[in-house]
């Protein structure tokens, strides 16, 4: 059975990090001394589940943790300095903090250490996640022990909820653009200056005229999606913005 370890302090480990060509140590003091911190632990770096959901999503809520009291967002895998590093790069995300434990000393210390002999990981974490305020564990959220990787408990959303229930979510925004397009960079423009972050997806790039007319049953630029919602060009846009300034 795993234990919630709320109320106790984080285990004393030592974490072997890399930094340009050089190692660096630190200690659990040095992550979690006079600090507010957000950790979400994993089975394994570059697995589905970990790459396509758990790190985006505390990614694209850094800013609303940070404006409730939040210093640090860690992501923490039993894998080494190099292979957490070269993940932080391939998920592009600037607000979270891949933190390695190689040896599965803290993971231990928390008593989330598995095995995943089946899978030919061999010992790594259980998924959960947890909020220390200055080295003391004040939530856990654990997954369910179930058979392969449960994950709905660990999540960022779970999380936020608990810290700041009534905290306004992001928007989620899509702009599908073409190069040399002057109605997409007015429709990036209006989202910058209305505070909006968005992913832009570009022609021939991240997708194709097919996929365009699949998804917006369109052939101009630019599509914007907000919330699973078709807004459409530029014009549509600030008119969608312009009613959600008036509201």
């Amino acid at each position: 059975m795993l234990e919630n370890k709320e109320g106790q302090r984080v285990p004393a480990a030592t974490f072997r990090t890399r930094s340009d060509c050089d190692w660096v140590e630190l200690s659990s003091d040095d992550v979690f001394k006079g600090k507010t911190v957000v950790v979400f632990s994993l089975p394994g770096a570059f697995t589905p589940t970990c790459s396509s959901a758990h790190v985006p999503r505390y990614d694209q809520l850094a800013p609303i943790f940070k404006a409730n009291g939040v210093d640090d967002i860690i992501c923490m895998s039993v894998n080494d300095a190099f292979v957490m590093n070269e993940w932080a790069i391939s998920q592009n995300v600037e607000r979270v903090k891949f933190l390695p434990d190689g040896n599965g000393e803290f993971t231990k210390g928390m008593g989330m250490l598995v095995g995943k002999e089946d899978l030919g990981f061999g010992p790594r974490s259980w998924r959960y996640s947890m909020l220390v305020k200055d080295g003391v564990i004040d939530k856990m959220f654990i997954e369910p022990q179930e058979p392969g990787d449960p994950y709905g408990e660990s999540d960022a959303d779970t999380m936020l909820n608990y810290i700041a229930p009534d905290a306004a979510k992001p928007l989620s925004v899509t702009v599908m653009t073409r190069k040399g397009c002057p109605h997409c960079v007015r429709a990036k423009g209006l989202l910058r200056e209305a505070g909006i972050e968005f992913e832009e997806l570009l022609l021939n790039r991240d997708y194709t005229d097919r996929t365009l007319r699949a998804v917006a049953a369109a052939n101009t630029f630019p599509q914007v999606f907000i919330d699973g919602a078709q807004i459409g060009g530029a014009d549509e846009l600030e008119t969608w913005l312009g009613a959600r300034e008036a509201a």
